[in-house]
């Protein structure tokens, strides 16, 4: 057993078919045909029926279908919101409480991705920058400090092939500096917002789906820990970090006992401190255990990752480091009147959402919707119109993106997010909405990029051990959500008649009995008899 312990949130399942081998299959699958017949009846529109011939993937028996599914009695406290529209006809061929409002986990990225996009473009990289406050003496020493000033790159030190830090050392070396007497800062203070979402829970905040959002990250503001026992019994367990510069300080009270004890780890770092307490037991025998935590201060960390690129390059920085963060500013950045030394640039931002919508990164989310209201912020500034009424970063994100969404004719009051990745409780949106943004995206060759981020049914992403061997497999594209008591998936559907699709399915107040399959299997269901549509809706 683990305590505490860091795990995903987003549930990647699987549609599993039960097999009943000799005779008894035969009476099995009859008395299972039977009662799915007998549902069907009870609840379809004309007396549509269910039955294995072509028929029963008709769009007549859509309905009758979904309906059945949704009425079984295991979701009889739970809520379903869901809505299909067709690309090609422009028809609804399905919706069930498609205009009321649900948790939508992190189907609500949809959003925040699509903003993104619109606003900076599938090409746009963004920058992380070196400054030094003054010119470098004719000896090569720098009198004043280094700042590395940080625009939102959630992927600094994603790809170990090529180290940032590195290639700014090198530039650093190559202008003539050799030291440095000033201090090596980072600078966060791009974005004027905390370091968490809107919403977002105390229990999530040192787990790596809950990491700090910062203008500044880098390693996805994420360190490694791997658990060994000691090799004496009752020694304190060994605990490593990686990378070894993002190591919290340690309070280490975790014990190795011998084997057979159980192993029970608990790992605790309270919400803004530095301190990572272990406690526990591991057994004698037990292997390596993993987790993902996320990091304190990433400004930090970053800097000190170019502290030792720089020694390795021969400069030596005599100052310490130091990171800022809103609500603390940088006058100097802020007047212009710094030295630009070099810049490392992220990948396009086709690649970040892509990596963003395929494995729920919620720090990747946040990230974007920021940018964009600091974007939003700069060029009120620019243009003299900046209100004297504070407004942070992510709110200024959240009312572009209620603009854009007015402006393509998503319904704002189907739409109610707080933050970037649908991490908060708080946000709400509808199946309606969902649908309404993913068609607009699905007819706009601009929004190809969107497209090609969500995850493929049996293929990538969240949904690669999802729909496998099915009609689903290859032709569902969609976003994934999974909170406690909250499932949700939204995207396209190519059916078996080439028709293209676009859907959201959202179950919320969920509680999975104990005789029942995993909850993302229910909505997988519903994809499958869209993916499996024998026919097409008429114009």
């Amino acid at each position: 057993m683990v305590g505490l312990q860091i795990a995903g949130r987003c549930l990647h399942d699987r549609l599993v078919a039960a097999s009943w081998p000799g005779r008894t299959a035969g009476v099995a699958a009859l008395v299972v045909a039977v009662l799915l017949l007998g549902m069907a009846r009870s609840q379809a529109a004309e007396g549509a029926t269910l039955d294995s011939s072509k028929n029963a993937k008709s769009l007549a028996t859509l309905a009758a279908r979904i309906d059945a599914h949704i009425g079984d009695p295991q979701f009889a406290d739970a809520s379903w919101g869901i809505d299909v529209v067709s690309l090609d006809s422009g028809k609804t061929l399905y919706a069930h409480d498609a205009d009321k409002l649900f948790v939508p986990a992190s189907t609500g990225k949809l959003y925040t991705a699509a903003l993104a996009l619109d606003t900076f473009g599938p090409d746009y990289r963004i920058p992380t920058s070196l400054f030094a406050t003054e010119k470098a003496g004719r000896d090569g020493e720098l009198r004043g400090d280094l700042i590395l000033v940080g625009y939102g790159d959630p992927t600094l030190g994603f790809d170990k092939r090529a180290s940032w830090a590195d290639v700014l050392a090198t530039a650093v070396r190559k202008s003539g500096i050799k030291s440095v007497r000033g201090a090596l800062i980072g600078d966060a203070t791009w974005f004027a917002a905390p370091l968490y979402g809107s919403g977002w829970e105390a229990a999530d905040l040192q787990s790596w789906f809950g990491a700090p959002v910062s203008a500044l990250s880098v390693d996805e503001n994420v360190v490694r820990v791997e658990v060994r026992p000691a090799p004496q019994f009752g020694a304190k367990a060994r605990i490593l970090f990686d990378p070894p510069g993002s190591a919290p300080t340690l309070d280490n009270q975790l014990r190795t006992l011998r084997a057979p004890a159980p192993t029970d780890i608990s790992l605790y770092r309270a919400p803004g401190e530095h301190v990572l307490h272990a406690f526990g037991t591991i057994a004698s025998n037990a292997g390596p255990q993993f987790y993902r935590l996320a990091v304190h201060d990433p400004a930090l960390i970053a800097v000190e990752q170019l502290r030792a690129a720089l020694a390795r390059q021969g400069v030596s920085v005599q100052g310490k480091s130091r990171s800022i963060y809103w609500p603390e500013s940088n006058d100097r950045l802020a007047s212009g009147s710094l030295e630009r030394v070099a810049d490392v640039w992220s990948p396009p931002l086709s690649e970040i959402v892509s990596r963003g919508l395929k494995v729920s990164q919620n720090l990747y989310l946040q990230n974007l919707l920021l940018m964009v209201g600091a974007k939003t912020a700069a060029e009120e500034r620019l243009a003299g119109k900046e209100s004297p009424a504070f407004r942070s970063t992510e709110a200024r994100g959240i009312q572009a993106l209620r603009n854009y969404l007015r402006r393509i004719d998503v319904p704002l009051d189907g739409v109610l997010m707080e933050d970037g990745p649908g991490l908060s409780r708080r946000d709400l949106t509808s199946a309606a909405a969902l649908t309404a943004l993913l068609a607009h995206l699905g007819d706009n060759p601009a929004a190809r990029a969107f497209r090609l981020g969500l995850p493929e049914a049996g293929v990538d992403g969240s949904l690669t051990g999802r729909m496998r061997n099915s009609a689903a497999q290859g032709r569902i594209h969609a976003k994934t959500g999974s909170m406690a008591f909250t499932y949700a998936l939204a995207g396209y559907a190519l059916t078996a008649a080439n028709e293209r699709l676009a859907f959201a399915i959202m179950l919320n107040n969920y509680r999975r009995p104990r005789d029942a399959g995993r909850p993302t299997a229910e909505l997988d269901a519903i994809a499958i008899m869209l993916a499996e549509l024998s026919e097409r809706s008429a114009p």
